[in-house]
């Protein structure tokens, strides 16, 4: 027995191993590839799978530890700094996709339980996807990056109330007595494990913290202590799995606990989304057909929509609501865990599963290459997305600059730009720093600097910046596209201009220099040119060295305090 269950998951990995290949090889998530390789795996082509009990196991486990992260992210520190277009815009959408899914579904004749779980299922979107294609942008930092996440939080918190909802509703009693007990017993979980990650688990990561192998296995026992918690009081060991994360949120060790959790989590959750894609049968979708290509339509095109417009409304430009938007457009590895409790809870027929799993798998793949693409699809659709704009002024234009000719622009000011802005400074010229990043602005503003929020790659604001007026132009923005993108622009209008750009491939440096940069800046390399400039300088005197490494003590010290202690991806 244990070695045929060894076979099939060697043969299902070896399988997923070649598939999620192909996957990359087309830019797709590789969450694509373990549902097909479940569509392949299963009793309907390879027949790989003769034990699922085993692999649902696995897969189970696969739930709980990708909810316990997700936990891990639920900050409450966060959710209150991204505030009020947050929460308008994760609710607003949750209702309005939940309620238009549920019309669609109406119209087809589906019945009323089935219609409200493929609605709400709908409504949530890819917080996996979403953010590896953030990261793989180097997004994660602009406004429409903090919108975004600001959204998909609120929805992971709508997927806590709706599985506490979905596992208490399997029980007995009437609909009210089910409601009011639900509520009391989950009023008072939350509270009580609220209070413990607030005060207790800090004091003891602290402790343990000191064993990092240790802090693996007690945040492991942590989650399944509480799963089991929660199983016994009649909710979902998902939730409990979730609130686990959640009360270690405030943990000074979060990252760690996450980096170190991260590897088994994976592993797992591709024997997830194997069970869910071997469980799709093509009898089951042929009469959803219809179904599944209008739902799908409406979650690419539709959902974006809606985020756009609540965005819009709220008074952010239609380049930020559009990008904000764009992410939007899939739905979740959370929709799929739903359908699949609404079928264990007896609330719907197998065939929902299978109808949701091709509309996920139609939407993450349709809504990445959005993604991807969403720079050149913004400048074909852009005079058609001011219906979206709010007169007035825009509130993601957090600027402090005057309509003015700039001897100097900076774009991007964190870190690399910071030192580059010192200098600018001490030569007593007019600068303009433009950065996408809100908060960044929001400080230079505050310090009484010259800055405007924006993104490089916007044609618009480029077209805004008097770019034939500047005499030098600094790109600290690694991106090689953005870099050939900025020169090929200045250059238009300005052929005696000073570009400074910075690339981190040599080859790419010499495109640079080919298309007009004047100085391409190499990060990596400048470490080294610098120490040999020590070297020939200081020779073996160490008394200099001494000095040297005092001035960059402090230094260090001053950029730590302005928030340059990690990269961001490494904070995310």
């Amino acid at each position: 027995m244990i070695e045929g269950v060894f076979v099939e998951l060697s043969l299902i990995i070896l399988t997923a191993t070649l598939v999620s290949g192909a996957m990359l090889l087309l830019r797709q998530p590789l969450i694509i590839g373990y549902i097909l390789t479940g569509v392949l795996v299963s009793p309907y082509f390879l027949n790989i799978v003769h034990s699922p009990e085993s692999i649902e196991t696995f897969a189970q486990m696969g739930i709980i530890l990708l909810l316990f992260m997700v936990g891990l992210n639920l900050n409450p520190k966060i959710i209150k700094e991204l505030g009020k277009p947050s929460l308008i815009t994760g609710f607003g959408q949750f209702i309005i996709t939940t309620l238009i899914g549920y019309l669609i579904c109406n119209y087809f004749g589906i019945p009323l339980i089935e219609s409200l779980y493929i609605a709400v299922a709908l409504a949530f979107s890819s917080t996996i996807v979403v953010m590896k294609l953030l990261s793989d942008k180097s997004d994660t930092g602009t406004l429409y990056g903090y919108l975004s996440i600001g959204y998909l939080i609120i929805q992971d918190l709508i997927v806590i109330m709706i599985l506490m909802i979905i596992t208490s509703f399997s029980g007995e009693g009437t609909i009210l007595e089910i409601a009011i007990g639900t509520f009391l017993k989950g009023f008072g979980l939350l509270v009580g494990l609220f209070l413990i990650g607030t005060y207790i688990l800090p004091k003891v990561t602290e402790v343990i913290a000191k064993s990092q192998e240790y802090l693996l296995l007690f945040s492991l026992g942590w989650c399944f202590s509480l799963s089991i918690l929660f199983y016994y009081l009649n909710f979902s060991v998902e939730t409990g799995a979730l609130l686990a994360g959640a009360t270690l949120a405030l943990s000074p060790y979060r990252y760690e606990i996450s980096s170190k959790m991260k590897p088994i989590r994976d592993f797992f959750i591709v024997l997830f989304f194997i069970m869910i894609g071997s469980q799709i049968n093509i009898a089951y979708i042929l009469p959803y057909s219809e179904l599944i290509l209008a739902l799908s339509f409406f979650v690419i095109i539709g959902k974006p929509l809606i985020i756009t417009s609540l965005l819009g409304s709220l008074g952010y430009t239609k380049r930020t609501s559009f990008f904000a938007g764009n992410t939007s457009g899939q739905i979740s590895e959370f929709s799929l865990i739903m359908i699949s409790l609404g079928v264990a809870a007896g609330h719907l027929p197998l065939e929902i599963l299978s109808v949701v799993t091709v509309i996920g798998f139609i939407t993450i793949s349709g809504s990445t290459y959005v993604m991807l693409y969403s720079n050149k699809l913004y400048l074909h659709l852009s005079k058609y997305l001011s219906i979206f704009e709010r007169a007035g002024k825009r509130i993601d234009m957090q600027n402090r600059f005057k309509e003015e000719d700039y001897d100097v622009i900076l774009f991007g000011y964190n870190r690399i730009g910071y030192d580059i802005l010192d200098s600018i400074q001490k030569i007593k010229k007019k600068y303009l720093v433009v950065d996408y990043d809100p908060v960044i602005i929001r400080k230079l503003s505050k310090d009484g600097m010259n800055c405007r929020y924006g993104d490089a790659n916007d044609y618009e604001l480029l077209d805004d910046l008097k770019l034939s007026k500047a005499k030098m132009f600094v790109s600290t923005i690694p991106n090689f596209d953005t870099a050939l993108m900025l020169i090929s622009k200045i250059r238009e209008s300005n052929k005696n201009a000073i570009i400074i750009v910075v690339s981190h491939q040599i080859d790419e440096a010499m495109k640079l220099y080919h298309k007009g940069a004047t100085y391409v800046l190499m990060p990596h390399l400048l470490g080294g040119t610098r120490a040999s400039m020590m070297i020939k300088e200081y020779g073996l005197d160490i008394n200099k060295f001494l000095k040297e490494k005092i001035h960059h003590i402090d230094n260090l010290n001053h950029r730590r305090e302005v928030g340059h202690n990690k990269p961001k991806h490494e904070r995310k």
